[in-house]
Protein backbone atom coordinates (compact mmCIF):
# COMPACT_ATOMS: atom_id res chain seq x y z
CA UNK A 1 0.00 0.00 0.00
CA UNK A 2 1.19 3.76 -0.69
CA UNK A 3 0.02 7.05 1.06
CA UNK A 4 -0.71 9.69 -1.29
CA UNK A 5 -0.75 12.92 -0.24
CA UNK A 6 -2.33 15.89 -2.03
CA UNK A 7 -3.06 20.04 -1.78
CA UNK A 8 -6.51 20.98 -2.54
CA UNK A 9 -8.11 24.28 -3.39
CA UNK A 10 -11.93 24.68 -3.91
CA UNK A 11 -14.78 27.36 -3.58
CA UNK A 12 -16.84 26.33 -0.79
CA UNK A 13 -19.88 28.48 -2.13
CA UNK A 14 -22.14 25.67 -3.62
CA UNK A 15 -20.83 22.80 -0.92
CA UNK A 16 -22.55 21.78 2.48
CA UNK A 17 -18.95 21.52 3.68
CA UNK A 18 -16.08 19.31 3.39
CA UNK A 19 -17.58 15.78 5.35
CA UNK A 20 -19.61 13.65 3.00
CA UNK A 21 -23.15 13.75 3.50
CA UNK A 22 -25.78 11.71 2.16
CA UNK A 23 -28.14 13.60 -0.57
CA UNK A 24 -25.91 16.33 0.29
CA UNK A 25 -22.98 18.14 -2.29
CA UNK A 26 -19.65 18.24 0.00
CA UNK A 27 -15.62 18.45 -1.02
CA UNK A 28 -15.00 15.13 -0.20
CA UNK A 29 -17.53 13.29 -2.42
CA UNK A 30 -16.63 15.17 -5.18
CA UNK A 31 -12.71 14.60 -4.57
CA UNK A 32 -13.27 10.69 -3.57
CA UNK A 33 -15.43 10.12 -6.76
CA UNK A 34 -12.60 11.99 -9.26
CA UNK A 35 -9.97 10.03 -7.46
CA UNK A 36 -11.68 6.94 -7.76
CA UNK A 37 -12.27 7.12 -11.47
CA UNK A 38 -8.49 7.77 -11.47
CA UNK A 39 -7.68 4.42 -9.53
CA UNK A 40 -10.83 2.02 -10.82
CA UNK A 41 -10.78 1.30 -7.42
CA UNK A 42 -12.79 3.10 -4.04
CA UNK A 43 -10.55 5.66 -2.72
CA UNK A 44 -11.39 7.13 1.01
CA UNK A 45 -9.39 10.60 1.85
CA UNK A 46 -8.62 11.96 5.16
CA UNK A 47 -8.45 15.76 5.29
CA UNK A 48 -5.99 18.35 7.55
CA UNK A 49 -9.22 19.84 9.01
CA UNK A 50 -12.97 20.01 8.11
CA UNK A 51 -14.88 23.35 6.81
CA UNK A 52 -18.21 24.19 7.08
CA UNK A 53 -20.75 25.19 4.36
CA UNK A 54 -19.79 28.22 2.08
CA UNK A 55 -16.26 27.77 3.91
CA UNK A 56 -13.14 27.96 1.02
CA UNK A 57 -9.58 26.06 1.23
CA UNK A 58 -6.85 28.05 -0.40
CA UNK A 59 -4.51 24.82 0.31
CA UNK A 60 -6.41 22.05 2.41
CA UNK A 61 -3.85 19.01 2.59
CA UNK A 62 -5.58 15.13 2.50
CA UNK A 63 -4.40 11.94 2.13
CA UNK A 64 -5.51 8.44 1.06
CA UNK A 65 -4.13 4.74 0.75
CA UNK A 66 -4.09 2.97 -1.91
CA UNK A 67 -2.44 -0.18 -4.00
CA UNK A 68 -2.80 1.39 -7.35
CA UNK A 69 0.71 2.01 -8.85
CA UNK A 70 -0.04 5.42 -10.39
CA UNK A 71 3.01 8.66 -11.04
CA UNK A 72 2.06 11.32 -9.73
CA UNK A 73 0.89 13.49 -12.95
CA UNK A 74 -2.35 10.66 -12.80
CA UNK A 75 -3.61 11.50 -9.81
CA UNK A 76 -2.77 15.41 -10.54
CA UNK A 77 -3.71 15.55 -13.56
CA UNK A 78 -6.45 12.51 -13.82
CA UNK A 79 -7.76 14.08 -10.43
CA UNK A 80 -8.32 17.14 -11.95
CA UNK A 81 -9.62 16.05 -15.16
CA UNK A 82 -12.74 14.48 -13.13
CA UNK A 83 -13.29 17.67 -10.65
CA UNK A 84 -15.62 20.18 -11.28
CA UNK A 85 -14.13 23.47 -11.85
CA UNK A 86 -14.54 24.75 -7.85
CA UNK A 87 -11.92 21.95 -6.46
CA UNK A 88 -8.72 21.33 -7.95
CA UNK A 89 -5.64 19.40 -6.73
CA UNK A 90 -2.46 21.63 -6.68
CA UNK A 91 0.25 19.38 -5.86
CA UNK A 92 0.78 15.60 -5.24
CA UNK A 93 3.15 13.42 -3.69
CA UNK A 94 4.02 10.36 -1.94
CA UNK A 95 4.07 10.50 2.16
CA UNK A 96 7.13 10.53 4.11
CA UNK A 97 6.84 7.72 6.95
CA UNK A 98 4.17 8.19 9.43
CA UNK A 99 2.63 11.13 7.93
CA UNK A 100 -1.02 11.46 8.61
CA UNK A 101 -3.08 14.81 6.76
CA UNK A 102 -4.88 15.52 10.47
CA UNK A 103 -2.65 13.90 12.98
CA UNK A 104 0.66 15.30 12.00
CA UNK A 105 -0.20 18.42 11.28
CA UNK A 106 1.20 20.87 14.04
CA UNK A 107 -0.48 24.10 13.06
CA UNK A 108 -3.46 25.27 10.94
CA UNK A 109 -3.77 28.98 9.37
CA UNK A 110 -7.06 30.87 8.08
CA UNK A 111 -7.54 34.18 6.81
CA UNK A 112 -11.23 35.82 6.83
CA UNK A 113 -12.23 38.81 4.45
CA UNK A 114 -14.35 41.44 5.25
CA UNK A 115 -15.62 43.44 2.63
CA UNK A 116 -16.00 46.90 4.64
CA UNK A 117 -17.71 49.75 2.09
CA UNK A 118 -21.03 51.02 1.66
CA UNK A 119 -22.21 48.69 -0.92
CA UNK A 120 -21.83 45.62 -2.04
CA UNK A 121 -19.77 43.68 -4.33
CA UNK A 122 -21.64 41.50 -7.23
CA UNK A 123 -18.67 40.05 -8.00
CA UNK A 124 -16.95 38.39 -4.63
CA UNK A 125 -20.81 37.96 -2.79
CA UNK A 126 -19.56 35.00 -1.77
CA UNK A 127 -15.86 35.50 -1.22
CA UNK A 128 -16.06 37.84 1.26
CA UNK A 129 -18.34 38.89 4.19
CA UNK A 130 -19.66 42.41 3.73
CA UNK A 131 -19.96 44.91 6.73
CA UNK A 132 -21.66 48.07 6.13
CA UNK A 133 -20.26 50.07 9.10
CA UNK A 134 -17.08 51.38 8.87
CA UNK A 135 -14.41 49.13 10.75
CA UNK A 136 -11.02 50.41 13.22
CA UNK A 137 -8.95 47.68 12.16
CA UNK A 138 -6.01 49.16 14.51
CA UNK A 139 -8.35 48.70 17.39
CA UNK A 140 -9.60 45.23 16.46
CA UNK A 141 -5.62 43.88 15.74
CA UNK A 142 -5.05 45.56 19.06
CA UNK A 143 -8.15 43.45 21.22
CA UNK A 144 -7.03 40.80 19.32
CA UNK A 145 -3.88 40.12 20.72
CA UNK A 146 -5.02 39.32 23.87
CA UNK A 147 -6.03 35.85 21.91
CA UNK A 148 -2.14 34.52 21.31
CA UNK A 149 -0.94 32.10 23.86
CA UNK A 150 -2.89 29.09 25.10
CA UNK A 151 -6.54 29.79 26.51
CA UNK A 152 -9.41 27.99 27.20
CA UNK A 153 -11.30 29.31 23.99
CA UNK A 154 -15.28 28.32 25.45
CA UNK A 155 -16.32 31.32 24.33
CA UNK A 156 -15.51 31.30 20.96
CA UNK A 157 -16.65 27.53 20.51
CA UNK A 158 -20.24 26.44 18.81
CA UNK A 159 -22.58 24.95 21.01
CA UNK A 160 -22.59 21.77 19.12
CA UNK A 161 -18.41 21.55 19.39
CA UNK A 162 -17.40 17.63 19.80
CA UNK A 163 -14.04 18.88 20.83
CA UNK A 164 -12.85 17.12 24.09
CA UNK A 165 -10.88 20.12 25.45
CA UNK A 166 -11.77 23.78 24.63
CA UNK A 167 -7.71 24.97 24.88
CA UNK A 168 -5.88 25.59 21.85
CA UNK A 169 -2.74 27.52 21.71
CA UNK A 170 -3.14 31.04 19.23
CA UNK A 171 0.11 31.41 17.32
CA UNK A 172 -0.48 34.62 15.92
CA UNK A 173 -3.34 36.90 14.91
CA UNK A 174 -3.34 40.04 12.92
CA UNK A 175 -5.54 42.53 11.71
CA UNK A 176 -5.58 44.50 8.78
CA UNK A 177 -6.90 46.72 6.04
CA UNK A 178 -5.90 46.47 1.96
CA UNK A 179 -8.20 49.22 0.76
CA UNK A 180 -11.80 47.90 1.12
CA UNK A 181 -10.99 44.76 2.97
CA UNK A 182 -10.25 44.62 6.03
CA UNK A 183 -8.17 41.36 6.71
CA UNK A 184 -8.26 38.53 9.88
CA UNK A 185 -5.17 36.44 9.66
CA UNK A 186 -4.52 33.88 12.52
CA UNK A 187 -2.98 30.08 13.34
CA UNK A 188 -3.33 28.42 15.91
CA UNK A 189 -2.12 24.93 16.52
CA UNK A 190 -5.88 23.70 16.08
CA UNK A 191 -9.29 25.48 15.64
CA UNK A 192 -12.65 24.23 17.62
CA UNK A 193 -15.97 24.37 15.59
CA UNK A 194 -17.09 27.78 14.60
CA UNK A 195 -14.12 29.00 16.39
CA UNK A 196 -12.59 31.94 13.37
CA UNK A 197 -16.13 33.05 12.60
CA UNK A 198 -17.01 33.74 16.56
CA UNK A 199 -13.80 35.44 16.43
CA UNK A 200 -14.35 37.31 13.73
CA UNK A 201 -17.88 38.24 14.85
CA UNK A 202 -16.33 39.26 17.82
CA UNK A 203 -13.39 41.41 16.47
CA UNK A 204 -15.89 43.26 14.27
CA UNK A 205 -18.29 44.57 17.08
CA UNK A 206 -15.01 45.86 18.61
CA UNK A 207 -14.22 47.49 15.12
CA UNK A 208 -17.63 49.17 14.85
CA UNK A 209 -17.40 50.73 18.22
CA UNK A 210 -19.96 48.45 20.31
CA UNK A 211 -17.46 46.73 22.33
CA UNK A 212 -14.63 48.25 23.88
CA UNK A 213 -10.68 46.71 23.11
CA UNK A 214 -11.02 44.90 26.44
CA UNK A 215 -13.93 42.93 25.57
CA UNK A 216 -12.15 40.31 23.73
CA UNK A 217 -9.92 40.01 26.60
CA UNK A 218 -12.64 39.74 29.21
CA UNK A 219 -14.68 37.06 26.85
CA UNK A 220 -11.66 34.38 26.95
CA UNK A 221 -11.96 34.80 31.26
CA UNK A 222 -16.07 34.22 31.41
CA UNK A 223 -15.61 31.36 29.32
CA UNK A 224 -19.49 31.67 27.81
CA UNK A 225 -20.34 31.27 24.35
CA UNK A 226 -23.52 33.27 24.68
CA UNK A 227 -22.07 36.32 26.25
CA UNK A 228 -19.92 36.91 23.13
CA UNK A 229 -21.94 38.06 20.54
CA UNK A 230 -22.88 37.28 16.83
CA UNK A 231 -21.21 34.13 14.62
CA UNK A 232 -19.64 35.51 11.24
CA UNK A 233 -20.56 34.36 8.14
CA UNK A 234 -18.93 31.63 6.41
CA UNK A 235 -18.40 33.33 3.09
CA UNK A 236 -15.01 35.25 3.11
CA UNK A 237 -13.35 32.23 5.50
CA UNK A 238 -10.20 30.56 4.08
CA UNK A 239 -8.28 27.93 5.07
CA UNK A 240 -4.89 29.14 4.19
CA UNK A 241 -2.65 26.28 5.00
CA UNK A 242 -1.59 23.67 7.50
CA UNK A 243 1.57 23.09 8.58
CA UNK A 244 3.78 19.76 9.42
CA UNK A 245 7.27 18.88 11.06
CA UNK A 246 9.90 19.64 8.17
CA UNK A 247 10.57 15.77 7.80
CA UNK A 248 7.45 15.24 6.20
CA UNK A 249 8.56 17.76 3.10
CA UNK A 250 4.76 19.38 2.90
CA UNK A 251 5.02 21.91 0.14
CA UNK A 252 4.39 25.34 2.42
CA UNK A 253 4.44 27.81 -0.68
CA UNK A 254 1.84 27.28 -2.28
CA UNK A 255 -0.69 28.86 -0.50
CA UNK A 256 1.55 32.02 0.47
CA UNK A 257 1.89 33.45 -3.46
CA UNK A 258 1.17 37.19 -3.43
CA UNK A 259 1.65 36.96 0.78
CA UNK A 260 5.45 38.47 0.26
CA UNK A 261 6.47 40.07 3.80
CA UNK A 262 4.11 37.45 6.01
CA UNK A 263 5.63 34.44 4.48
CA UNK A 264 7.96 33.50 7.13
CA UNK A 265 5.87 34.26 9.92
CA UNK A 266 4.16 31.01 8.64
CA UNK A 267 7.52 29.11 9.26
CA UNK A 268 7.32 27.00 12.16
Amino acid sequence: MSRVVLGIEYDGSAFSGWQFQRARRTVQDELQKALSRVADQKIVVQCAGRTDAGVHALEQVVHFDTDVTRDMRAWLMGGNVNLPEDVKIIWAKYAVDDFHARYSAIARYYRYVILNRKMKSALLKDQVTWCYDPLDEAKMHLAAQALIGQHDFSSFRAKGCQSVSPNRIMHFINVFREGEQVIIELSANAFLHHMVRNIAGVLMAVGKGEQPVSWVGALLEIKDRQRAGITASPYGLYLGGVYYPDKYGINKNAVFNGLGKDVKRFEY
